[in-house]
């Protein structure tokens, strides 16, 4: 192959190493944003962490896939990598496009998830105690919600063991639990950018190797 594709090759490679550490850290943010709320028994909170896992993954096997293509100067393996990432980066799009016209929306369902919690507390209290826990908060919309029953739950001071008035959370879980996604949704919403832009840059070289791979075998044929 001419030293023009070669670099091609290598530089297909560099991209890919790229994506991987993109989907290594994906699967690590979502993993962190999981353990924070992994409690919550509500499927609506688990679901952004969990696709961010799963799409790490994914990320990371597709980057193998192109870096064994790459330095193998496979035709096959380029192509099939050239199609996964371009199908992975417009479901990547498409899903970074909901998240930025859907926010509003979806930060009132995470409201709804606390108004629903704090509803339940009476006949099942561990979905609060849950949310107090990760979020360290108190309450509906602030600590004086437990004024009427004399006492603060453990869940609503670091020392589950000596809650009292002067060491319990002073935000309410409400407003504490939509801050917690309205800041992690932008993050994830950059992210995903920046990572569709590397997987574009990686999907043009890709289909520049694959294309030079069969032109290359095409002429040492004849």
């Amino acid at each position: 192959m001419s030293c023009g594709i070669s670099m091609v090759k290598y530089i297909l490679f560099i991209f890919n190493l790229l994506c991987s550490i993109c989907g290594i850290l994906l699967i690590v943010f979502g993993g962190l944003l999981f353990s924070n709320i992994h409690n919550i028994d509500d499927l609506r909170t688990q679901q952004v962490p969990i696709t961010m896992i799963v799409l790490g993954t994914v990320i990371l096997l597709i980057s193998w896939f192109g870096c064994c293509g790459a330095i193998r100067e496979s035709y096959c393996m380029s192509t099939t990598y050239s199609i996964l990432l371009f199908v992975l980066m417009i479901g990547q799009l498409a899903l970074v496009i909901y998240m930025w016209l859907q926010k509003d929306k979806y930060l009132v369902i995470m409201g709804d998830v606390v108004e629903k919690a704090w509803e339940r507390r009476t006949r099942r209290a561990d979905y609060m105690d849950a949310i107090q826990i990760s979020m360290e908060c108190c309450g509906r919309t602030n600590f004086s919600d437990y004024s009427f029953q004399g006492y603060f739950p453990p869940s609503c001071c670091k020392d589950t063991n000596n809650c009292r008035p002067d060491t319990v959370y002073r935000r309410g879980c409400k407003a504490a639990f939509v801050e917690f996604w309205d800041r992690n949704s932008d993050i994830i919403k950059y992210a995903g950018l920046v990572i569709a832009a590397i997987e574009f840059v990686g999907f043009v070289f890709a289909c520049c190797l694959a294309n030079s791979i069969r032109n290359y075998r095409r002429r040492a044929d004849y």
